[in-house]
């Protein structure tokens, strides 16, 4: 049935009338009757991405196996089964599309049924193609509001010191410029991206370069910190459910593949997730398809893969702690981050950013970067990087100078039996641990790392 749609002509320029998503859009039409099909087609198939017909609900369950659909359109009254029928049956084994029924007959009984079978809409036949261009627009913002606020509230729960930094790579240095120049080669590709670097290089904000610079710009960008989400919880919050799939499932709830659907999935910390999951992403990457816990369906996805550590995944393959498989899978496009030490003047450019947007963002009056300061920002080793620049930038902005003894510190020559980078690292992150009283959570904060890396690090310390 397809292949009606392709006989109209697409008109790729957005209607302003009924909003910009209805261009990016993929519809599929389930009706009996063959006039109405085409009435459908003609509406339709000239405003959005993608248009599906489907004769009966038989051959509509087999474009649901084949294709991700944005709205379905169904009539009630057909052969064999009617649209609530299906609607609800389909709701019970992995369907997560908004759903408009087309009914000939305005019964109250009816508009309950479809109502908990899963419809979003009601339309009553005979209808203009205005009332169903608005109900489908009104499907579409419903869907692009639902995920962007479940986005945002994800993200809310992570850390945010990317925030300032999100839209670019900042600096001259020549490292940073090789990153740069990888990404803008990679980026337009389709090629899956593993980001590599020590905590608070900026992985995230390259994994958001990445997305900007490609053809998915327009769609959305879904990072997830792996690290952040409990074992049990991983898959759900991936994957998706259905209502009753577990203990505390009071209704169905797309994962966050799909509220990635025909953007970018940035997965940081992808050492941290557990064997089972990285088994299951596994499946996902070759077949291009999710299954929710508790699903009988595998739902096609059209994703962008980045991922991200601070770990050698290599040293993890060989311990048993990650897949092999998985490992060979990701490697495809490796970029690595270096540490801001490595990236010569780049702690005077950046720390200069952050003085600027903190201070109005904190309502505090600028410090002055004098020539001392200069001095000390670009000596200094930054073990925490990007986020322990931020973090002493707007310490200083609230001391209303930088902190006693910042620039004496790190000017000072590193003697002789400093010992290892690993002894510095170490007595580093103990002393900032003992000046905050033992406080792991507010160590890491001020180191600019996760609350899991120092538990990682001092567990290793005290075998």
């Amino acid at each position: 049935m397809s292949s009606e749609a392709a006989r109209v002509p697409r008109d790729t320029s957005v209607d302003p009338e009924f909003g910009p998503w209805l261009a990016q859009a993929s519809i599929l039409v389930v009706d009996d009757e063959p006039g109405m099909r085409n009435f459908l087609m003609r509406t339709l198939g000239p405003r959005c991405a993608r248009l599906e017909l489907a004769a009966d609900t038989d051959e509509a369950s087999l474009k649901l196996d084949q294709h991700h659909f944005d709205v379905v359109i169904l009539d009630n009254i057909m052969p064999r089964k009617n649209g609530v029928e299906w609607l609800a049956e389909q709701r019970a084994i992995g369907f997560f599309a908004d759903a408009i029924l087309m009914t000939a007959y305005a019964d109250l009984e009816t508009a309950i049924q479809a109502l908990r079978a899963g419809a979003v809409d009601f339309i009553l036949k005979p209808f203009r193609s205005n009332q169903l261009l608005n109900a489908v627009a009104r499907c579409l913002d419903r869907i692009r509001l639902q995920r962007e606020n479940y986005v945002l509230r994800y993200e809310l729960k992570a850390a945010s010191d990317h925030i300032l930094l999100r839209d670019r790579l900042i600096g001259q240095s020549s490292a940073i410029a090789r990153v740069r120049d990888a990404i803008a080669r990679v980026a337009p590709l389709p090629t899956t991206v593993l980001l590599t670097g020590q905590s608070g290089t900026g992985k995230e904000v390259a994994a958001r370069s990445l997305h900007t610079l490609s053809d998915r710009a327009q769609k959305p960008f879904v990072p997830v910190n792996c690290g952040a989400i409990p074992p049990d919880m991983i898959e759900s919050e991936l994957f998706g459910h259905l209502k009753g799939a577990f203990t505390g499932a009071e209704r169905a709830r797309e994962g966050l593949f799909l509220h990635a659907q025909g953007g970018t999935l940035f997965l940081d910390e992808i050492s941290e997730m557990p064997l089972a999951t990285q088994s299951k992403l596994l499946r996902v990457l070759e077949d291009r398809k999710v299954r929710p816990v508790g699903s009988e369906r595998e739902v096609p996805v059209d994703l962008r893969f980045v991922f991200a550590t601070n770990a050698e995944l290599e040293k993890e393959v060989q311990a048993g702690r990650f897949r092999a498989d998985l490992f060979f899978r990701i490697n495809v496009m490796q970029i690595h981050l270096p540490p801001l030490k490595e990236r010569d003047g780049d702690a005077v450019e950046l720390a200069a950013l952050f003085m600027n947007k903190l201070s109005a963002q904190l309502a505090m009056p600028a410090v002055p970067i004098d020539d001392a300061a200069r001095r000390a920002l670009s000596s200094y080793d930054w073990p925490g990087n990007v986020r322990e620049l931020r973090n002493l930038i707007e310490r200083t902005l609230i001391l209303g100078r930088f902190p006693e003894g910042f620039g004496s510190a790190v000017a000072s020559p590193v003697p002789g039996d400093a010992g290892s980078l690993a002894d510095v690292e170490r007595r580093h992150i103990l002393s900032v641990l003992a000046a905050c009283n033992g406080q792991r959570d507010d160590a890491a904060r001020q180191l600019g790392i996760s609350r899991k890396t120092i538990d990682r690090k001092l567990a290793a310390w005290d075998g």
